[in-house]
């Protein structure tokens, strides 16, 4: 039981890559390179330009050199991911830049998105912060008060703004009064703004138009991994009582329950937790279903980290079941969803319900998916580095981004990898969706991890 001890120790009190001098002269080089890309490709690419000066907070829709389009609506998850990622720069690199930008981001959320009368977040305003006529229309969702937990308390971590630290709080609270269910556990992501649950009717069109909304019962991983993360990085900075007892059970529930034991996340629940799927259904009702029961390898790959960062903030030492499993969602995702020849994860999969096979069912290879599979591929093998298969596929995975998802022209990332997707050479380089966050966690995580730091795994 103190393998993961003895690990840890090994390269934390020497301060120098576990696998000698050789391979340490190697990643001074790669870290010269992530760090050049992390400064130029993401963190130039985004800011300035990114601020709006005019109404505060982000623009988040841009062509793919940069030019601004679209109403630029204010999106909950595109605000605080911003907000995160100028507060994790201003940190890694000591660069008051960052801190203005992210100081600017604050404001607009703490003064606008915050819902003064009923609380909770607002998930999309128009550019200006007002009320929109969009999908969501007034309902708020527990994922996107999970990032704005998780930037507020990274912000008063670089700020010790408690205003800030205040306002995560009240964002935690608010969520475990209106999304949690005391009885089987776990959170609702989508609530009326009141935090009441929607109706169940089908046919209401005052609803917004989400794939999964005709079940307001159902709950789902990409939700709980991500208030996963939001109580991690709270915990880190106000370890409060009822906070860590939301955020054991949510490392629980998403590594005993969600967690597939075939190494995968099942994507969506009852409220129960029973498996939603239709891998048992006609032809016809699978393709019409995917969405609710494909393996995300992406996701899989992010809940590796996701969870070994939890144990380690709740310094369960020697973790080795979660350590466990971490693994097995990296090897899975390896086994099935990885290109080989060049590298790169693809998008999904499928097991059919006559095999025991993945079909890939999508091999583009989506940005995001990339950069997190880049930061678990080197976690994994920081773990094990008798098994250099790992340390192998992180090389491949960043000599893949380098080639076929970084725009060496332009600056940032593209949305898919060019090898599997040219026709997305110009295609938008930001839009709600498609924040920085990702990435550029992932190249300082790698940059941290490369260079040994005493950081490094007990303190990601």
């Amino acid at each position: 039981m103190k393998f993961i001890k003895i690990i840890v120790v090994s390269f934390y009190l020497f301060n120098v890559p576990i696998w000698g001098s050789d391979k340490g002269k190697q990643e001074e080089r790669l870290i010269t390179e992530i760090d050049k890309s992390l400064r130029h490709d993401l963190l130039d690419a985004w800011y300035p330009v990114s601020l709006d000066t005019v109404h505060g907070g982000f623009l988040s829709d841009f062509t793919y050199n940069w030019k601004p389009r679209g109403s630029q609506n204010k999106m909950l998850v595109s605000q605080t991911r911003h907000i995160w990622t100028a507060s994790e720069a201003a940190i890694f690199y000591k660069d008051d830049r960052y801190r203005g930008i992210a100081e600017h981001g604050f404001s607009f959320l703490k003064d606008k998105m915050w819902d003064k009368e009923y609380g909770g977040f607002y998930t999309i305003l128009d550019r200006k912060g007002d009320n929109t006529d969009s999908d969501f229309g007034n309902y708020k969702i527990a994922y996107g008060n999970a990032f704005a937990i998780y930037a507020l308390a990274t912000y008063y971590k670089m700020s010790a703004d408690t205003s800030a630290l205040n306002l995560a709080r009240n964002t935690f609270l608010w969520l475990v009064k209106h999304s949690y269910d005391p009885e089987f556990k776990g959170y609702f992501n989508i609530l009326n703004r009141d935090g009441s649950l929607p109706s169940n009717t089908k046919n209401d069109e005052s609803r917004p138009r989400i794939l999964y909304l005709d079940r307001t019962g159902w709950k789902d991983q990409n939700t709980s991994i991500h208030l996963l993360e939001a109580f991690t990085e709270l915990y880190k900075v106000w370890p409060d009582s009822l906070l860590h007892e939301h955020l054991c059970e949510m490392l629980e529930l998403v590594r005993d329950t969600i967690m597939n034991k075939r190494g995968f996340l099942d994507l969506f629940f009852e409220r129960d937790w029973t498996v939603v799927s239709f891998r048992d259904s006609s032809e016809t009702a699978r393709k019409a279903n995917y969405y609710y029961d494909h393996i995300s390898f992406g996701h899989n790959l992010e809940t590796a980290y996701l969870i070994l960062e939890a144990s380690s903030v709740l310094e369960i030492e020697a973790d080795i079941k979660t350590l466990s499993y971490a693994r097995t969602m990296v090897d899975h995702a390896l086994e099935n969803g990885w290109d080989d020849s060049r590298g790169g994860f693809y998008e999904a999969g499928y097991y059919f319900n006559d095999t025991d096979d993945i079909s890939i069912i999508d091999n583009a290879k989506i940005w995001w998916v990339q950069a997190e599979g880049l930061n678990a591929l080197l976690l994994i093998a920081k773990f094990f580095p008798e098994e250099n298969k790992y340390y192998k596929a992180f090389r491949k995975q960043w000599e893949y981004i380098i080639k076929y998802l970084v725009d060496h022209k332009n600056g940032g990332w593209y949305e898919e990898g060019l090898d599997n997707s040219p026709d997305k050479l110009k295609a938008r380089k930001a839009y709600d969706w498609k924040i920085n966050y990702h990435n550029v966690r992932a190249l300082m995580n790698c940059i941290k991890m490369l260079k040994s730091e005493k950081e490094l795994l007990y303190k990601l």
